[in-house]
């Protein structure tokens, strides 16, 4: 059976706060330790990213030209756009109201995963950026929880994605360790003998929005969760295997 158990009780995350100290008192408090085999604790970018010091004061960013020309054609902001820009390797699509880019990191998003929600009271206009290497972050928390506790749980660094042709948006994995984010099942057989020829799955991406479940995407202030009860035998591999390479991409 598997369990998801929100934390509780962690409050607004500052800049330069001990995040894996935050996260392990409240699985202490919450009586969550010690760790069982199979635990796996996700946590929002959000507050990893808050964590790390992303934050960037948008009237100090002064708009390009192709910012100024995208932001005529998305109707946004020019310094939200010439930050979208600078996080970006490429642009995918400009309509109104709409920015897809190719993020420095491979992930294909909104905005380049730039966000200006629920990050805190602070004087002035400021946009909270994604932590410069997630899955070294998802590595960082797990050995601070393994410090603490004499053993970690996996780590998973989650994000919400729009997709291609559905509404609503689903929680990814931006990073992971401890677990195998994408499990190759490909030569192993189906229940009728049948060799798998394609079947990948990404576990990291399941857990994440199975957690996202009961942190919730609004104003809930539930931004980690243990997720318990999964079985794995495969050896650890990051998120970012799960990015598709451009040479596979059928859409550009």
């Amino acid at each position: 059976m598997i369990e998801i158990c929100p934390l509780t009780g962690i409050g607004e995350i500052e800049q330069h706060a001990a995040l894996d100290e935050i996260l392990a008192d409240s699985i202490e408090a919450l009586g969550l330790a010690p760790f069982r085999d199979g635990d796996i604790l996700v946590v929002t970018q959000k507050i990893v990213s808050k964590a790390e010091d992303r934050f960037v004061d948008l009237a100090q960013v002064v708009p390009g030209p192709e910012a100024l020309r995208l932001a005529e054609i998305t109707r946004k902001d020019a310094q939200l756009v010439e930050l979208v820009l600078a996080e970006s390797r490429a642009v995918l699509r400009a309509v109104p109201h709409v920015l897809i880019t190719q993020h420095r990191s491979g992930h294909v998003m909104a905005n380049a995963g730039i966000d200006r929600s629920n990050i805190g009271d602070r004087q002035g206009d400021y946009a909270l950026l994604l932590p410069e290497d997630a899955d070294g972050s998802a590595e960082r928390i797990r050995q601070g929880l393994k410090q603490r506790f004499g053993h970690a749980p996996a780590v998973v660094i989650s994000d919400s994605f729009g997709r291609p042709w559905r509404m609503g948006v689903v929680c990814v994995a931006l990073g992971a360790s401890g677990l195998p984010a994408l499990q190759d099942k490909r030569g192993e057989m189906d229940r009728d003998g049948r060799v798998l020829e394609v079947t990948q799955i990404a576990l990291a991406d399941m857990v994440a929005s199975a957690a996202g479940l009961a942190m919730g995407e609004g104003s809930e202030g539930l931004p980690a969760a243990l997720v318990r009860g999964l079985h794995w035998t495969e050896a650890d591999r990051p998120a970012s295997v799960i990015v598709r390479p451009i040479t596979e991409d059928l859409f550009r």
